[in-house]
């Protein structure tokens, strides 16, 4: 998937995507960064039937997430029992044998004060430099096999990062999670994941409500009845990445996971493809050294 056109997919908040190991990754997520209340966010997200949460070290709120899934497993009314897919991150300056471990213990503890256990575990980043980095993917390895937590993978990471691990003779990341959205499609990364089957997780999928008044995008949001956020959302299912979409207000939380009533058509997909100019909303160091 991530081709030029992707196939359309019947979607729904129960969809999911194996990753390469085994383990089911609800297609769309829940994202926290700069939230003003991650608790009561993530609590809303859950009774409207978000699976997924995407949290992270640096956001600081690891433990308010944790809360708001114990909270949701003791009796948050919606059908399901409570099983949530959590991820969180360890951020750049903590790579290095040491500093990860040290961070995932610490992120594992968090989790368990609540009685629950990270799914997936990311480099945030690619900063650290090459040996810190494959430093920090092998304890992330050594740590998801003793298991204290059950899938590894990467963020903004680039081909380069990823060869590097692949040369060092280790094993590949399940899942990169990079800044993805018409305007910023990341083509080389995309491609070279589809490869080596390392799913990819789009972040500000909806460019922080950047380019909303885009003429594609409100032309293909008037077509099919839906908002730009639902549109530029669906883009991202249907090109077979898992989107995170961030919201604290309970009617765009809602409104983002409100996708199954329509699909983007072929020629939808092909204005969306022609808006790529490599816009980043965000940081993006896919290229640092």
């Amino acid at each position: 998937m991530g081709a030029e056109h992707a196939v359309a997919q019947p979607f729904t908040l129960a969809s999911q995507i194996p990753l390469r190991r085994g383990a089911q990754l609800p297609r769309l997520g829940f994202g926290v960064f700069q939230s003003s209340n991650a608790k009561a966010s993530t609590i809303h997200a859950l009774a409207m039937g978000y699976r997924h949460v995407d949290s992270a070290r640096y956001y600081k709120n690891e433990d308010e997430v944790c809360a708001a899934v114990h909270k949701f497993k003791d009796g948050m009314p919606n059908e399901g029992n409570g099983a949530v897919w959590l991820t969180t991150k360890v951020q750049g300056q903590e790579h290095g044998t040491a500093a990860t471990a040290k961070a995932v213990d610490e992120s594992a503890a968090i989790a368990k004060r609540y009685g629950l256990t990270w799914d997936l575990f990311l480099l945030h980043d690619p900063t650290a430099g090459k040996q810190k980095r494959l430093e920090a993917w092998k304890v992330l390895l050594e740590k998801r096999d003793q298991g204290v937590f059950k899938s590894a993978g990467v963020s903004n990471f680039g081909v380069r990062h990823l060869e590097e691990i692949k040369e060092a003779g280790l094993e590949l990341p399940e899942v990169n999670q990079i800044e993805l959205h018409p305007f910023l499609q990341q083509k080389p990364i995309v491609e070279y994941c589809a490869k080596e089957g390392i799913v990819v997780e789009a972040y500000c999928p909806i460019l922080r409500g950047q380019r909303f008044d885009d003429p594609t995008l409100e032309k293909l949001a008037n077509k099919h009845g839906a908002s730009v956020a639902q549109v530029l959302i669906r883009w991202s299912l249907q090109k077979g990445f898992v989107p995170l979409p961030k919201s604290d207000t309970p009617g765009r939380i809602q409104e983002n996971c409100d996708l199954e009533n329509f699909e983007l058509d072929a020629s939808d997909l092909g204005a969306l493809d022609k808006l790529d100019e490599g816009f980043a909303v965000s940081w993006n160091p896919v290229d640092v050294e």
